[in-house]
Order: C-alpha cells, then structure tokens, then sequence
C-alpha cells in the first residue's frame, strides 16, 4: 500500500515537472522575439542619446566592427562584441565601446562607452546591472545625472592619477553608502579609454584595415 502510494506521487510529480518544464520552454520561446526587439530598441535609444543624429549620417546600429580577440578581457567581455562605428562625410567621429564592469558590488555592470575622434568621452550608458535599488543603481541616467560625469574626460583629463573615486583620491564622486558600484564604472571606463588610445589608428584612421573590414 505504501509502496503503491510512493510510486503514485513520484509519477505525479515527474508529469508536474516536466509540464512545468515545458511551459517555461514554451514562454521562453515565445518571448524571445519580443524581448531581442526590446534591448535593440534600447541600445538604440543609448547610442543615439552618446552620438545624437546630428552628428552622424550612417546607421550607427548596423555599422559595426569586431571586438578584438586579444581586447575582450581588458573591457570585461567573456564573448564576441561589436563596436558601433559612427560617420559623418565618411569620417569616423567617434565609436561606441561595449564593456562590462566585473566588480560591482552585485556582479557585471554591462555599459558602452562612446568616444570621440579626439579622445574624450561622447558618453557613457549603463545597460544592465543588478546594484542595490536607491544606491549603486544610481549609475544609470533615469535614477541620477551621475553618469554625465564622464562627458568630454580624456586619459588626460583627469590625470591618470585622478580616474578613481574622491573616497579613494580622485576626481570622481562615490555614493553615499555604495562606493564600490562607482569605483567599478570609472575602473572600466578608464580601461576603455586605454582600449582606444592603444587602437586609435585602426578605429579612427580613415581606410584602416578595421574598418574597412566592415564594408565587406
């Protein structure tokens, strides 16, 4: 009798788990149109919002070229990226970065970087974190103007001594209560600005092989 009842639930519950199983399979798939068309929708609002249309007449979205191999662990990323190439008169005025900062205080902090022919920042954009909400989640744009910080700094400006946090002697502000989210931007968008300097000629240099990689 026991053994009969033991034998019933354990198939009851293979059938709950496999339904379950498939209807997360099945959610899962059927969302995934949905949720692709939303983050490019989001990327696209960023891009335009660190390279606003006016300065460019190409499709930044679609013009892209490779991450490097040997850069993807300097900007954090664990696979392939693109970097969004923007134009105006066939000149490249400035490229959009991806990386990701792996230190902050609740794991990957995913931004892209945007910087200009002349080495400064076009802008910086957060898109996904997990920080503390009312604290680290400061660093994105709809939260606090933090992120704005960034705009028109160069490896030069601040001093190479001076990209870190005022808590850690720097330039840069920290928040009240959550300095390891901050630290953690300005660590990696420092590091994408070394990225560019080391790689200025293959990203802005018109007919580089880089880009022209891209028009094949």
């Amino acid at each position: 009798m026991l053994g009969s009842s033991i034998t019933k639930n354990s198939l009851l519950l293979g059938i709950f788990a496999l339904a379950t199983t498939a209807l997360l399979a099945f959610t899962a798939e059927f969302t995934k149109a949905r949720i692709a068309k939303s983050e490019r929708e989001a990327q696209q609002k960023a891009l335009f919002e660190i390279v606003p249309r006016a300065r460019h007449d190409n499709d930044i979205l679609s013009e892209t070229i490779e991450v490097p191999a040997d850069a993807w662990a300097g900007l954090g990323l664990k696979s392939a990226d693109e970097i969004h190439v923007a134009r105006h008169a066939d000149n490249t005025v400035a490229v959009i970065i991806p990386a990701i900062a792996p230190d902050g205080y609740s794991g990957d902090i995913r931004m892209i970087v945007g910087i200009n022919a002349d080495g400064t920042i076009a802008g910086v954009r957060i898109l996904d974190h997990h920080e503390t909400p009312g604290l680290g989640d400061k660093i994105e744009l709809k939260k606090a103007q933090w992120i704005l910080d960034f705009n028109g700094k160069s490896l030069q400006n601040p001093s190479a001594s001076q990209w870190k946090v005022k808590k850690d002697g720097g330039t840069f502000d920290q928040f009240a209560g959550a300095t390891i989210t901050p630290r953690a931007v300005v660590n990696q968008v420092r590091k994408v600005l070394e990225f560019v300097d080391a790689h200025r000629d293959e990203l802005f240099k018109k007919n580089s092989a880089m880009l022209e990689a891209k028009h094949e």
